[in-house]
C-alpha cells in the first residue's frame, strides 16, 4: 500500500480515497492510545480475578465438610455442591428443596434423603411401592391320572446301567 503512494506516476483522487478506506478497514477493531491501555488493564484484571476465583473455589470446595453433628461429633463427609450438608444430612437444611426424607412404612420408619421427583411422596428403593402385577401366570395344566400311574418297571436303575464286561476301546483318527 505504501509503495502506491510514493510511485512516480502517483495516484488519482479516487484511488487515494479507496486506499484510505482500505487502511481504515484494516485497523477497524484495533484499539489505540488510552483505549488500548485501559482495555489491556481490564483484560489483566479479569484474568487475575477468574484465575483467583477458580483457584479459591477449588480450595474451599475441597475443604468444605458437612455441618451436621451426630452425637456431638461433626460429620466428616464432604458437602454436596452449593450446599453445606452431605447427602445423608441434606434434609437438615431447611432452605433446600431438592430432597425429602423417605416416609418408609408403618413397620420400618426410614429417613433416608431421596430426590424429589414428579411423585408426591418420594421413597427410597427399599420402600418403593411397585405397581400392581400386569402379568397373570397361566394355570397349570392337569396331568391325566393314567399318565401319573405309569409302570415304573420301564425305567432302569443305576446298577443296571453299569456295563457288565470291560470292552476294549478303539481309537481312530
Amino acid at each position: 500500500g505504501s509503495s502506491l503512494l510514493t510511485g512516480p506516476e502517483g495516484l488519482m483522487a479516487k484511488e487515494r480515497e479507496n486506499l484510505k478506506r482500505l487502511k481504515c478497514l484494516r485497523r477497524y477493531r484495533q484499539r489505540y492510545g488510552v483505549e488500548a491501555l485501559l482495555h489491556r488493564q481490564l483484560r489483566e484484571r479479569r484474568m487475575l480475578a477468574s484465575d483467583g476465583a477458580a483457584q479459591q473455589a477449588h480450595t474451599t470446595r475441597s475443604s468444605q465438610r458437612c455441618l451436621a453433628f451426630v452425637d456431638d461429633v461433626r460429620c466428616s463427609n464432604q458437602s454436596l455442591p452449593m450446599t453445606r450438608h452431605c447427602l445423608t444430612h441434606i434434609c437438615q437444611d431447611t432452605n433446600q428443596t431438592l430432597f425429602k426424607p423417605c416416609q418408609g412404612s408403618e413397620e420400618v420408619p426410614c429417613n433416608k434423603p431421596v430426590p424429589v421427583s414428579l411423585s408426591e411422596d418420594p421413597c427410597c428403593p427399599l420402600h418403593l411401592r411397585l405397581p400392581p402385577q400386569m402379568y397373570v401366570p397361566e394355570q397349570v395344566l392337569s396331568v391325566p391320572e393314567e399318565l401319573e400311574a405309569a409302570p415304573t418297571d420301564l425305567y432302569l436303575s443305576a446298577a443296571e446301567l453299569q456295563p457288565t464286561e470291560n470292552l476294549p476301546l478303539e481309537f481312530s483318527d
